[in-house]
């Protein structure tokens, strides 16, 4: 689920890129940024590519199963695997949604797409999902584990079931989800890559987001451990950490009046938000037979934003060549330790 907006949430909530000239190769990216938040003038050195990075069939006569697929990130990383090849099966409780999405994609890349309603809260319609998806499709060779959930709240205003709601579909659900078809893959001798999409404040936690926070923190232990267990029947673990990502759900539960917008390309030194396309490649890298070797990483993509927040002395990027001679004058007067 991707608002990623860093301190302030995962920008792709539940399971986002500038428009470009001529084809583009993804159906599903982000509106241009509003007038009132333009991108800073370096965000020109860093413009986001569009098309596929990997070559076509890379994923031909591959299983892949994506929760919360239906829309957003999901969307998009269905998207580029089906245009790889993949046979996709995508999961949610809206199964209307997934209809929609799955005919369009169909219809967009000739692959086969599958809807398969799941609430990953609930363990019984996890296990009747993988039993569908082995029906429909076969045994996975990759898994994304997307769906998420998220809003923002003071802590002292959350209740018990706010608390269970989110850690529900974050942490047990890709739990759920996980050992479910990894049972199923170790009964039929099957390796498999295993992706789950977390956030950046998974590793410094955050306050407004803590059920997140703490969900996603358990998400990343999980994978790495079960990287390390699990290498053993053939499967891999990896996490992607997304910085800001403009997708609709993120940004109406995190930030709804729009407000956060313009401060948080302020601390992006890419100086602009990440796109839909941009984690599609990564996620299809890392669930690619190039990447066979890669196994229990945690990826950040979040344009430097992490980094630019931690580091201590950062905030003197808005110190101006006038004001830095004043300093460096007085630095230079002062004498001893």
């Amino acid at each position: 689920m991707a608002l990623h907006l860093s301190p302030l949430s995962r920008w792709a909530v539940l399971s986002a890129g500038r428009v470009g000239q001529g084809h583009r190769a993804f159906s599903h990216g982000t509106a241009l940024l509003s007038s009132e938040n333009k991108e800073p003038p370096q965000a020109k050195f860093f413009p986001p590519l569009e098309t596929a990075m990997l070559p076509p069939d890379s994923f031909k006569g591959k299983v892949a199963f994506i929760t919360g697929g239906g829309t957003g990130l999901g969307r998009g990383m269905t998207t580029t695997l089906s245009r790889l090849g993949a046979e996709c099966v995508i999961s949610s409780r809206k199964l209307d949604v997934l209809k929609k999405t799955a005919a369009e994609v169909t219809s967009e890349t000739g692959n086969k797409v599958h809807p398969v309603q799941c609430d990953v809260r609930d363990p019984e319609s996890v296990k009747k999902a993988v039993e569908e998806l082995i029906q429909v499709a076969g045994h996975p060779d990759v898994v994304i584990n997307n769906a998420a959930g998220n809003f923002i709240s003071p802590s002292e205003r959350l209740s018990a079931n706010a608390w269970k709601t989110i850690t529900d579909i974050v942490l047990n659900g890709t739990a759920y989800v996980t050992l479910e078809v990894g049972k199923e893959l170790i009964k039929a001798g099957k390796g498999a890559a295993f992706l789950s999409i977390t956030t950046v404040y998974a590793n410094s936690g955050s306050g407004f987001v803590v059920p997140s926070a703490s969900a996603k923190a358990g998400v990343e232990v999980m994978c790495k451990s079960l990287a390390s267990e699990w290498g053993k029947y053939g499967m891999r673990f990896n996490v992607i950490q997304p910085g800001p990502i403009r997708t609709k759900g993120a940004f109406s539960r995190l930030d709804p009046t729009g407000q956060f917008e313009a401060e948080m390309l302020k601390r992006i030194p890419c100086g602009r938000l990440g796109t839909i396309e941009e984690i599609a490649n990564l996620a299809s890298y890392l669930c690619s037979d190039y990447a066979t070797w890669v196994n229990g990483a945690i990826i950040r993509l979040d344009g430097g934003e992490y980094v630019s927040m931690a580091g201590e002395f950062n905030s003197l990027t808005k110190v101006t060549n006038d004001q830095w001679d004043m300093l460096e004058k007085l630095i230079r007067k002062t004498k001893g330790s």
